[in-house]
């Protein structure tokens, strides 16, 4: 996969971090098992196939579909038996046309895996179709969701019994706070910033004025990071 620091993207949605999601369709008596995992590389997203297909060993099929990284580039599919064009592409197009907020597709870095269990009545291309499109829409309609954006990191050095107070300042003022080390003669607090000169110095500014003029920001390297809703 590309660098994600090279994208052009600087912002997508994701799964939240946490267990895989699994979500259940039963539709003319074959049942519809979603899995969906966080996927960061093509090794994690495959991976979710391989264990399903261990645990789920007694269904027919195992169909899968995956996006990846901030521009979307990579896209997978896989019908595993079913017709072809009739479960993978359908799960694929449901990741990639999923609205995250009004006119936005920006589903990315999720593996999903559709396993069917036949129930003995034949569906046909058409209801093949719907079935694993509406299993993966209906997944995601309840799963939970995440804003991952490209920030600047920005430390800002301050003194030991001046941490607290400074953090606590920062996050109550909206700011974004990534890990705050404390070393031999001084705490190192690191802010997380939109990625752009504006949004940089705007919190310079207002670091100054929470400081007395004591602390500046000094530029880092950018990281993805989850931003709370």
């Amino acid at each position: 996969m590309a660098d994600q620091d090279e994208s052009r993207a600087t912002a997508y949605t994701t799964l939240a971090l946490g267990d895989d999601f699994r979500h259940e369709l039963e539709i003319k008596r074959s049942r519809f098992i979603t899995v969906m995992r966080r996927a960061s590389n093509e090794d994690a997203a495959r991976a979710l196939v391989a264990e399903l297909r261990k645990e789920f060993h007694d269904a027919r099929h195992h169909c899968s579909a995956f996006v990846l990284g901030p521009d979307r580039v990579i896209q997978r599919s896989n019908d595993d038996g079913e017709p072809s064009g009739t479960a993978g592409i359908p799960m694929l197009e449901a990741l990639i046309k999923r609205e995250t907020l009004l006119g936005v597709t920006d589903l990315s870095d999720v593996s999903a895996v559709v396993v069917r269990y036949f129930g003995g009545i034949l569906l046909g291309a058409g209801g093949l179709v719907r079935a694993y499109s509406e299993s993966v829409s209906a997944a995601l309609d309840s799963a939970p969701l995440v804003q991952r954006r490209r920030l600047r990191i920005c430390a800002v050095a301050v003194a030991h019994h001046a941490a607290g107070r400074l953090e606590n300042d920062l996050r109550s003022a909206g700011y974004v706070m990534a890990e705050t080390s404390y070393e031999p003669t001084q705490a190192v607090l690191r802010l997380a910033l939109p990625d752009d000169p504006t949004a940089i110095a705007d919190a310079g500014e207002r670091l100054a004025a929470l400081t007395g003029g004591a602390s500046g920001l000094q530029l880092q390297g950018t990281e993805w990071v989850d931003v709370p809703g």
